[in-house]
């Protein structure tokens, strides 16, 4: 037999490469890495920046509103019907006609200033007419029938 010219390559040894594969392997190993991010919500928030609070020019009022009620006018008379005074008599509870705007801690707070009487609890409803009645049961060492006497002479 004849010997070939071509020379063969020992089991062991790796084929030769072009260098266009070896870039594109290089390139493959390289983008390999990135991970595509898994988006959980159905709308996209753009991120938080710089948000500078407002300069405006002018006032966009002319006259700031009123913030609450004032302290004087947050009671505006006892009641003194028939139920006010069973309540009176019977649950040592006051019973008084207050400002719509008001709520309850602004009117224990106008119990205590204004009749120094201490309260256990402070109940309120809106009546059909529109105003609010506010039922304020006192604590058990004050009489509610000595202070509707004395103080706010209902009785």
């Amino acid at each position: 037999m004849a010997p070939s010219n071509t020379t063969q390559a020992p089991k062991g040894a790796k084929k030769a490469t072009k260098p266009s594969a070896k870039a594109g392997a290089a390139a493959k190993a390289v983008n390999s890495h990135k991970v595509r991010k898994v988006r959980l919500s159905t709308t996209f928030h753009q991120p938080k920046t710089l948000k500078l609070s407002r300069a405006p020019k002018y006032p966009r009022k002319s006259v700031q509103a009123e913030t609450g009620v004032e302290q004087h006018k947050v009671l505006i008379h006892p009641l003194n019907t028939e139920s006010a005074m069973k309540k009176i008599e019977e649950n040592n509870t006051l019973v008084f006609i207050v400002d719509t705007k008001a709520n309850k801690r602004q009117i224990k707070d106008a119990l205590k200033k204004q009749y120094d009487v201490d309260t256990v609890k402070i109940n309120t409803l809106i009546r059909p007419d529109g105003t609010k009645k506010a039922f304020a049961r006192l604590t058990p060492d004050v009489d509610a029938l000595d202070i509707a006497a004395t103080k706010l002479n209902i009785v």
